[in-house]
């Protein structure tokens, strides 16, 4: 047990170390900033948005002479920027893991890797583990711009609301790294790895849509896969069981599913 652990660390050490070293990963980070401080200021403080919406509907219900229930504005601002970056997402996670195996094989390094003592499960966790990191580093400046930005907000809202929706959002991530991953496992090439991922991803993201015209128990069980809906569960603020689970579940799935490519090259090369 000891070994697989130290196995694992030290792949998720080498796949770290070289994301922090490559330059297209930093870029990423670079786009991924800027944009969320576009839709953070955009959404909160923008001509369109929350802040300035809810004055105008005051302003006019209070010539009207009648009273609007009261908004949450921190509750709405963090519930709707959450949505937006978890689209952003799609974008960007794609990008992240088209490399962790097919560069393996352009570089001839995965027939070394497929054959090493090292069992495949501990070197798809390992790599898995190293990219989470990385994209849970790019992420966790965000919480503390909401931090600041939600101190102003009376009643105060509870810190593990931020928290838990920033927790959906590295689920989200490491179940569509997981499943990037395996296609990844299955391709020298990065770039139709990257498309491959994001089309599947999109499909889990709007299955929704497919769900309601199949309709019946098909469309409940359709409904259950999509990663969208388990996502708003979990940025509203909402500890939900069967979300967790899903999201557990696609990242076991990809693990396995690349553990078990590599062992299928393994056995090719036999």
């Amino acid at each position: 047990m000891g070994t697989i652990v130290g196995n694992i660390i030290a792949i998720y050490r080498k796949e770290l170390q070289s994301y922090f070293q490559s330059p297209l990963a930093y870029a990423i980070a670079g786009i991924f900033w800027l944009l969320s401080g576009f839709f953070f200021v955009a959404i909160l403080l923008g001509p369109e948005g929350i802040v300035q919406q809810v004055a105008m509907m005051e302003a006019q219900a209070q010539q009207m002479g009648f009273r609007v229930p009261p908004v949450d504005v921190a509750y709405e601002f963090l519930q709707m920027f959450l949505q937006v970056m978890g689209s952003v997402s799609l974008f960007i996670l794609p990008i992240l893991s088209m490399g962790l195996y097919a560069e393996e094989r352009k570089r001839g390094t995965i027939e070394l890797l497929a054959t090493s003592p090292i069992t495949n499960w501990s070197v798809a966790t390992g790599k898995l583990l190293g990219v989470v990191t990385f994209f849970a580093t790019i992420v966790a400046p965000l919480l503390g711009l909401e931090a600041i930005a939600l101190s102003a907000a009376n009643p105060p809202m509870p810190f593990a609301v931020p928290l838990l929706g920033h927790l959906g959002l590295i689920l989200l991530a490491a179940s569509v790294l997981s499943l990037g991953m395996f296609i990844s496992s299955l391709t020298d090439s990065t770039i139709l790895s990257a498309i491959l991922t994001f089309a599947l991803v999109l499909f889990l993201w709007v299955i929704d849509l497919l769900a309601n015209s199949v309709g019946g128990p098909v469309g409940d069980a359709l409904t259950h896969l999509s990663l969208l809906k388990h996502y708003e569960n979990l940025i509203k603020g909402v500890v939900d069981l069967s979300s967790l689970i899903l999201f557990a579940s696609y990242i076991v799935l990809g693990v396995f599913l690349s553990a078990q490519s590599i062992d299928a090259l393994r056995f090719q090369q036999s």
